[in-house]
């Protein structure tokens, strides 16, 4: 799971995986169906905030397949694409990671202690490599090519307002991460990800702010 940790803390705004990716690493020898219900919700979180960023709308209802498959259209790769052509296949892996998980999972009704004990191992250690790299393989071609595509942030007057108006946020960003020099010039922590990366800061500020309201309460 290196590489996507290494996209997430490379485009800020996906942090919040980082849940699903502790679970699967948590799980990998000792629950795999808890390592499916998690890559699986992996790849359906970030298929439909892509879908969601583009206006795409889904049904309620909607399959872990056919979210992807919305995803890669609203990146703007045509049916003729390399790229679709592939995901097309791959966003299969996502349709029977549900399947599978139903197979093995825990919620079972009349499972023996020996079925809840042998039911990790229905699935063999080259299968489960081979669906956590899938999973790695299509989070990361997923997220790399929305945030390729997707057009620059531009910093209106009334978002420049919103960095002042977050003081202690910008204060709590600061004494966590310093601040950056680059010769002459010197920049924190708050600034950098306001102006690189506005989505992200405006996530880690509302995070920053529900968790300040929750320890108050």
């Amino acid at each position: 799971m290196d590489k996507l940790k290494e996209v997430i803390e490379q485009y800020g705004r996906w942090n919040r995986l980082s849940e699903f990716i502790d679970r699967i690493e948590a799980h990998i020898t000792s629950d795999f169906s808890t390592v499916l219900e998690n890559a699986k919700s992996l790849l359906e979180t970030i298929g439909k905030e892509i879908c969601k960023s583009n206006g795409i709308e889904l049904e309620p209802t909607a399959s872990i397949n056919s979210v992807l498959k919305k995803a890669f259209k609203g990146i703007g790769y045509s049916s003729n694409d390399l790229v679709t052509q592939v995901s097309s296949a791959l966003t299969t892996i996502g349709q029977k990671m549900g399947e599978l998980r139903n197979e093995i999972g825990l919620t079972a009704h009349g499972m023996s202690l020996q079925k809840l004990e042998e039911r990790n191992n229905k699935v063999d250690d080259l299968t489960k490599e081979f669906l956590i790299d899938s999973t790695v393989i299509v989070a990361c071609l997923l997220i790399r090519s929305f945030e390729s595509k997707k057009p620059p942030i531009s910093i209106t007057d009334d978002a420049k307002m919103l960095l002042s108006e977050q003081e202690e946020f910008n204060n709590f960003w600061d004494e966590t991460y310093g601040d950056f020099s680059m010769g002459d010039y010197s920049y924190s922590a708050s600034e950098i990800l306001f102006y690189v990366d506005n989505s992200a800061y405006i996530t880690e500020c509302k995070a920053y702010i529900s968790g300040e309201e929750r320890n108050e309460g």
